[in-house]
């Protein structure tokens, strides 16, 4: 229950770091967006919103305004509790038809009884028994011709309906010089706000509902298991080798994108990427604590389309450099890609070695990159079987690997994908490591959660996770600023010094 609980409020802590992160990235449209919505409240207000302008008058209700000549008679307090209440009465008579139609005979203007009512209001200053009237009108000197008709009329109407009572003038009305309405301040601001917390909602609700995995912290919080490299996204010209700042009106555009195809592969990836895979080596070699006999690693990843089998092509490549004896195998029978990646043949491969059609010496294919500089062997996938799961889990794939141990310092497997079918499965425990291939805004976080635990069932050991098309934004280098500060600088040292020794053989030779 405990762990349960502990695993729970990771994830929350984990959607709220990330939420607060990608508000923290959006602010600049947070900001953007809240000022536009400021412009368009005030502009809203300026052009479609017709100013108001009110002219108000104050009356002082008394029920015992009885006088004898010049003396009378003194008011209690009962008089004035009694004045209060009959505020509400004064308000009912002022907002009587005959009231209302008296007004417009007095003032004259062109209004109904139901329009004059609704420019009206009233209602007790401070629970006083003062009471106030507020006329409000588009036209400022509207405003004040009524406020002044009630003055006028409202005493004497209030005088005959109520004996005893009456209702005296406090406060008479002026001309308004100032629109009460509309608050350019107050809808600005209103704008501002709404339209912030709208961005909000909009970027909360999205990232709720994204389950496309963004950054290595959330690979490190679903997984549990390190990252062991971040491998940059090599088709972007920002993070570009050889190949990656080409001028496209210097070059044939078919002949630039094999380039760029081949340069995903062996030497001619990036420096930043080659960095990456020999951090990658690095840290396999000490994975293991002993030397005792060949490993056998895994490759998988949870969806198809992360670059798995790119990833295993340069890992055999960076670990032949060490001058270990590296075997590739495509146990992807569905949906081989190595063959086609390394232009290889696709048949004999490991399918017809399981089903008994060929020996094993000939399914081997020597691949050979950067001039003999990278030299492993490959096996590709074959012909596609029927049942492909059983060929994978069968005996006879155990003694292919106890076999190919005896010959090879590395094996590595190249597995379908979890998340798309069950085949890495099979193998998964017989390898001595696994490592997932999790490629940025690809992968699905759902997903990914699946294809460890099923790994985690079968008691494989995942050694770690593979960070695939990593981002500056998304990854935890700065790839770019790392490859500017020390990338150009190898790169330049590389070249003259190959140049000083192409000069010096030519002068050689010249002697």
């Amino acid at each position: 229950m405990g762990e349960k609980t502990t695993e729970s409020n990771g994830v929350l802590e984990l959607d709220l770091k990330r939420i607060g992160d990608r508000l923290l990235h959006r602010l600049w449209l947070i900001v953007l967006v809240s000022v536009l919505g400021a412009a368009l409240a005030f502009s809203f207000t300026y052009y479609f919103i017709t100013p108001l302008y009110q002219s108000s008058a104050m009356f002082y209700v008394n029920n015992s305004a009885l006088s004898l000549g010049d003396t009378s008679l003194d008011i209690t307090t009962g008089d004035i509790n009694a004045s209060k209440s009959l505020v509400d009465s004064y308000i009912v008579i002022l907002k009587a038809r005959t009231t209302l139609n008296d007004i417009i005979d007095y003032t004259g203007l062109p209004l109904t009884a139901g329009q004059l009512s609704s420019m009206i209001t009233a209602a007790s200053v401070n629970s006083t028994e003062i009471f106030e009237i507020v006329v409000t009108n588009p036209d400022p000197y509207v405003a004040e011709q009524i406020a002044d008709a009630i003055v006028h009329l409202l005493p004497n109407r209030i005088a005959d309906i109520l004996q005893g009572s009456s209702a005296r003038v406090v406060d008479t009305a002026v001309l308004a010089t100032r629109p009460s309405s509309p608050n350019f301040t107050k809808n600005t601001v209103a704008g501002f706000v709404v339209a912030m917390l709208i961005m909000i909602a909009i970027i909360v609700l999205k990232e709720l509902f994204d389950t496309v995995i963004r950054t290595e912290e959330t690979v490190k919080q679903i997984t549990r298991y390190p990252i062991l490299t971040s491998v940059p996204n090599m088709l972007s010209s920002t993070m570009g080798g050889k190949y990656y700042s080409y001028n496209m009106k210097k070059k044939d555009k078919s002949q630039t994108a094999a380039k760029k195809k081949d340069a995903l592969l062996g030497e001619e990836v990036s420096f930043v990427a080659s960095e990456a895979y020999k951090l990658l080596r690095t840290k396999l070699q000490f994975s293991f604590t002993d030397d005792s006999g060949a490993r056998v690693l895994g490759l998988s990843s949870a969806m198809a389309g992360e670059g798995k089998s790119l990833t295993a092509v340069n890992l055999a490549y960076s670990l032949s450099q060490l001058n270990k004896k590296v075997i590739l195998i495509d146990c992807d029978m569905r949906r081989p890609t190595l063959a086609e990646k390394m232009k290889l043949r696709k048949t004999p491969g490991l399918s017809n070695w399981l089903t008994g059609q060929e020996n094993i010496t000939d399914l081997l294919q020597k691949c050979v990159l950067n001039e003999g500089k990278g030299v492993f062997d490959v096996i590709t996938a074959g012909q596609t079987p029927p049942n492909p799961v059983e060929l994978l889990s069968s005996d006879k794939m155990a003694k292919t690997l106890q076999l190919l141990r005896k010959s090879y310092d590395y094996i590595l497997l190249d597995l379908p994908p979890v998340g798309e079918v069950s085949d890495a499965l099979a193998v998964a425990n017989r390898v001595d490591g696994m490592l997932l291939v999790v490629r940025q805004d690809y992968c699905n976080r759902n997903i990914l959660m699946s294809t460890v635990s099923q790994f985690e069932f079968i008691d494989s050991k995942i050694l770690g996770v593979i960070y695939n098309f990593a981002t500056e934004s998304g990854g935890a280098y700065r790839y770019r600023k790392y490859y500017r500060r020390y990338g150009r600088r190898y790169y330049g040292y590389k070249n003259s010094t190959s140049q000083k020794d192409v000069r010096k053989d030519e002068s050689n030779q010249d002697k």
